[in-house]
């Protein structure tokens, strides 16, 4: 016993903080709390969700904007982007028009209880991540692109999932 307390004594000291894939990972850590703690705030604050808030401030800023428009905005799944305008709709926040020749597509505008929300909602109304992603140089940002590729080849991720909003994980 006395043998193995003087090993420890004589083994280096090690930190998890020492090891790349720890402080890696609490980066990770630091970035999905920021965007969680900007979502809890949205919804705190406007009682809306962040991706019913972005889509509401991207019909806003481009009245007449369809659901496929919406989900190219967005870079969304159209049905994903359907059930966002949905809900805008049925709080009573957006209202839709047949509008054109094609009268399949529907042209949306912002009612005014959903300007009043956009008005007291915080910004970014897109979310965290996407405004400091454009905030970023390209060359940071090709990067970060190749290593977070070689990420999610090694997490054998569903590449799918690119375009489900991160509000809506």
């Amino acid at each position: 016993m006395h043998y193995d307390h003087a090993m420890q004594a004589d083994a280096p000291s090690f930190s998890p903080a020492d090891v790349p894939s720890i402080r890696v990972l609490r980066q990770f850590r630091v970035v999905f709390n920021a965007v969680k703690s900007h979502f809890r705030q949205v919804e705190r604050e406007a009682g809306l969700g962040g991706a019913q808030l972005w889509a509401l401030s991207v019909i806003e800023r481009q009245p007449g904007i369809g659901a496929t428009g919406l989900a190219r905005e967005l870079d969304i799944h159209q049905s994903t982007a359907s059930n966002l305008v949905r809900t805008l709709c049925e709080r009573g926040f957006v209202a839709g028009a047949r509008d054109g020749a094609d009268r399949r597509s529907i042209a949306l505008r912002v009612l005014p209880p959903g300007q009043e929300l956009l008005r007291r909602a915080p910004l970014p109304f897109a979310g965290v991540l996407p405004e400091a992603l454009a905030g970023l140089d390209d060359a940071t940002l090709l990067r970060m692109e190749q290593d977070l590729a070689r990420l999610i080849g090694e997490l054998g991720a569903d590449e799918e999932n690119a375009k489900v909003p991160l509000a809506q994980l």
